[in-house]
Order: C-alpha cells, then sequence, then structure tokens
C-alpha cells in the first residue's frame, strides 16, 4: 500500500476491522462507506467484496490521494473525498458503513486538524470522533444496514453501545484482539492510568469492531 508521510499506516485495528467485514456477508452491490480511510485499505476490501459504490473520506488531503492511487493500482473503484467524516456525503444513505477512528486519549483538544499525530489523538477520553460518529452514522444508514466501528478498549465500549442502542441500532461486538501498546500507548500510560482507563501494570489493550444494524429490513 503507499502511504505517504503523515497518513496512518495499517496496523491490527485495520486488518480486525477487514475481517469483519468479511464476516459480515455484505451484499452484492452494496453501497459502501468508510470513514477515515487513511490508506484506503479497508475502503479496497469492501470494493474488491461487492460489486456496488465504495465510498471513501478522510480529513487528509494525502489519505484521499493516497487512497485513489491504490485503488487505481489495484483496479478496484473507490470514490475518495477529503472532508469531516460524514460531511461530503450529506444526504447519502449506505448499506455498510466502515470507520477506524483516531481513538487514543490526549490532553489536546479539540483533536489536530493537522500532522501526524492527527492519526490517532482523539481528545481527553479519545471519543473526541467516536461520539460523533455514534451520533451521524445511523442517519446514513440504509434500511438493513450495518455500522462496523473500530476502537480500542480503553475508550469506552459500553459507552458506544449504548450511544447506537439509543440511535435506535442493535448492536454487538463483532470482533476481539489483544494488542500490546505500542509506542503512542506506551507513552500515555501515566494519563490512562490516573483516568482508570487501564489497571496498574497493563501493557496491552484489547480492539474490538462494534457492530449496530439498522434492523429495518431492506425493501
Amino acid at each position: 500500500m503507499l502511504r505517504l508521510p503523515g497518513v496512518y499506516r495499517p496496523q491490527a485495528d485495520t486488518a480486525l476491522l477487514t475481517e469483519a467485514l468479511r464476516q459480515a456477508a455484505m451484499p452484492r452491490g452494496a453501497r459502501v462507506l468508510d470513514l477515515c480511510t487513511g490508506t484506503g485499505a479497508v475502503a479496497l476490501a469492501a470494493a474488491r467484496e461487492t460489486a456496488g459504490t465504495v465510498v471513501a473520506v478522510d480529513l487528509s488531503a494525502r489519505a484521499v490521494l493516497a487512497t485513489r492511487v491504490n485503488a487505481r493500482l489495484r483496479g478496484v473503484r473507490v470514490r475518495a473525498h477529503r472532508g469531516d467524516l460524514l460531511a461530503p456525503v450529506a444526504g447519502e444513505l449506505f448499506d455498510i458503513i466502515l470507520a477506524n477512528p483516531p481513538y487514543v486519549p490526549s490532553g489536546c483538544f479539540p483533536p489536530p486538524r493537522h500532522g501526524r499525530s492527527r492519526c490517532w489523538d482523539a481528545g481527553p477520553d479519545g471519543r473526541a470522533l467516536l461520539d460523533r460518529i455514534c451520533d451521524q452514522a445511523p442517519r446514513h444508514l440504509a434500511p438493513g444496514g450495518t455500522l462496523l466501528l473500530a476502537q480500542s478498549s480503553v475508550c469506552g465500549v459500553d459507552e458506544t453501545l449504548r450511544a447506537l442502542r439509543a440511535a435506535g441500532l442493535k448492536t454487538s461486538v463483532a470482533a476481539r484482539r489483544r494488542e500490546p501498546f505500542g509506542p503512542v500507548m506506551r507513552s500515555r500510560t501515566a494519563d490512562l492510568l490516573a483516568r482508570g482507563a487501564i489497571r496498574p501494570g497493563q501493557d496491552d489493550e484489547e480492539l474490538v469492531v462494534i457492530r449496530a444494524d439498522h434492523t429495518r429490513p431492506r425493501r
């Protein structure tokens, strides 16, 4: 995958979300949206799984360029837009919405809009983008549609489940994987411990993919 400087490198959460997508049995011809697409790795996986429309969105112009180049190199169609979460697709509905947003707790609020740390910093509790996705994404799901959202256990899995249930979606944890802390998370352990987000001596996190279904059937 082409990855320009400042674009999120596909990691364990990328692989977990891609696997959850494969397990979701996406219908042929589905309309798919990939939020915070980075290199476009998950969007490209979706394009290979369906003959439908795949749209990718990222705040980073370099990520959008990388996604377009990676799609062309692999001979798949992905429509990539630069923008803030769901703003570029206002009024559109999707059968599948995928999201791997920044979720690392940081002292920076609001989260940075420029620089490398934009790929992971997400406010004091790590939920600056998660909460916005929980609020906005249900309105963009077609009847029978599914949201697959990746996050870490350190930023409140139960909070995400409650928010999506309150929006009328049926929720579950579709995938889990424990991973050792990387350099960024290791640098934040004192703050995480002070907030009660991790236990003393904890040096790993559980990555999860939350599935939320619009239970109204497709026509």
